[in-house]
């Protein structure tokens, strides 16, 4: 702390009664990280688990079957 006249002139850490090691920048980091994991593995296991809406077939085997029952 420095006094100049009537003003007092204090440093960052005095001001803040501490210092600043940065470690909410990782905790935000890796938290967003583990979310987009997270989300990512309910989303994947969620359509490799879910029933096809065309039957099981896909896309290229269905237009067969169909241009097969219009013979």
């Amino acid at each position: 702390m420095e006094r100049k006249g009537d003003e007092v002139h204090v440093s960052e850490d005095e001001a803040r009664s501490g210092s600043t090691p940065h470690i909410v920048r990782y905790v935000l980091i890796i938290s967003l990280v583990l979310a987009i994991l997270a989300l990512s593995a309910i989303w994947i296991t969620g359509a490799l688990t879910s029933a096809d809406e065309t039957g099981g077939f896909n896309d290229t085997e269905r237009a067969a079957q169909e241009a097969e029952m219009q013979e």
